[in-house]
């Protein structure tokens, strides 16, 4: 597939001279614990950012706007980045959308919701503050605008998937609405709602902007609230000229996989996201879970796993804490080269031995003795 000019990704920030000059006289641990005990966001090459601002969003969701280092490079609006922070004694790294748009002061912002069983995302909505120290990675995302949008566009966000649409809809407003927006907004109750108060005044004073929020489990619904899970028939009672609209969705794996069936073959362009997995590829009947031995490459360690499980998860499962980011297959934060052995991907159901090849701990599963480079 080809890539236009305007989704490539952000250049990252590349070393000054001197940085260049003394990188090999200078340790950057060693910089980096004196440093930071004046500044903990101060780093000779990690990619830090402050806290300095948090605001309740909804109920559950927080947002945290940053003050990154030197060293965070830039992000297009759609984009997400991975998340670190040491939560219990333990590193901890999950992916967020980024929820502003790029700004001459480099703030960026993340809007978390707080996830059942989530230990990053329970950390930051409930206990950081301003002051605490992330660490971020690079960008990443492929759901961005084109440099010059024209037509008729449609936005389906489902609980938190309003963010990476959101960074859009802001990016949107900059450029005055250069195009017609609809954004169809799904949440369970009226609490959940994010950056309503926005929206609203955004729909007020632009006329090519339209919002419509969707309440699917309240019961009772405020004057112009639409109800109910996404359907055929609510897109059709919606949005007119469907036929016509370049669609961008995001929410939940299901919810992502129901509009894509929903509007196959009758829109311009579908692009989705899913912040969860759609459900992923099972075991073969003939091949029940079994147990499989992993030797570590580089650790020389070897650990039994089970092959019912992806990789990520049983390697966690036995105390290990491998590089994670999205969990999903698509920051790459936690691939590594299998060496030797065969994994199976989780989302194409797809076999795949060929030696020294990446693989993506986090959608593959053991189905023999494995290698990896860890």
């Amino acid at each position: 597939m080809s890539v236009s000019a305007s989704t490539l990704p952000p250049r990252q920030p590349s070393p000054g001279w001197l940085q260049r000059n003394l990188n090999t006289l200078v340790d950057p641990d060693v910089f980096d614990y004196w440093a930071g005990l004046i500044n903990p966001a101060w780093s000779w090459s990690r990619p830090l950012a402050t806290i300095v601002e948090r605001h309740v969003e909804a109920l559950d969701s927080v947002t945290l706007v940053l003050k990154p280092n030197r060293n965070v490079g830039g992000f297009l609006p759609g984009q997400h980045v991975n998340v670190s922070c040491s939560v219990d004694g333990r590193r901890t790294t999950r992916s967020y959308s980024l929820t502003g748009v790029p700004s001459r002061d480099k703030r960026l912002s993340i809007t978390v919701k707080r996830v059942a069983g989530g230990k990053l995302s329970t950390h930051l909505v409930d206990t950081a503050r301003v002051g605490d120290v992330l660490e971020l990675g690079p960008a990443f995302g492929d759901m961005v605008l084109p440099q010059q949008p024209e037509g008729r566009w449609l936005f389906l966000a489902a609980g938190s998937g309003i963010t990476p649409l959101m960074s859009l809809t802001r990016a949107l407003a900059e450029r005055d609405m250069p195009v017609e927006l609809t954004l169809l907004y799904w949440v369970k109750a009226r609490a959940e709602l994010c950056f309503l108060q926005e929206l609203r005044a955004l729909a007020a004073r632009q006329p090519r902007f339209r919002l419509q929020v969707i309440v699917t489990h309240e019961a009772s619904t405020l004057q112009g609230d639409a109800q109910g899970l996404i359907s055929a028939d609510q897109l059709e009672a919606l949005v007119p000229q469907l036929d016509q609209q370049q669609v961008f969705a995001c929410g939940p794996g299901g919810f992502v996989e129901a509009a894509r069936q929903l509007t196959q073959g009758r829109v311009r362009r579908f692009e989705a996201e899913g912040f969860t997995p759609a459900a992923p590829m099972g075991l073969p009947a003939d091949a029940p879970a079994t147990t499989v031995r992993v030797h570590l490459q580089r650790s020389g360690r070897d650990v039994e796993v089970s092959t019912g499980a992806s990789l990520l998860e049983a390697l966690e499962a036995q105390g290990l804490n491998p590089p994670s980011g999205c969990r999903m297959g698509i920051c790459n934060t936690c691939s590594c080269q299998r060496l030797s052995g065969t994994t199976h991907d989780l989302k194409t159901g797809e076999a795949e031995s060929e030696t020294d090849r990446a693989v993506r701990l986090c959608i593959s599963r053991a189905c023999t003795d494995l290698t990896l480079d860890l």
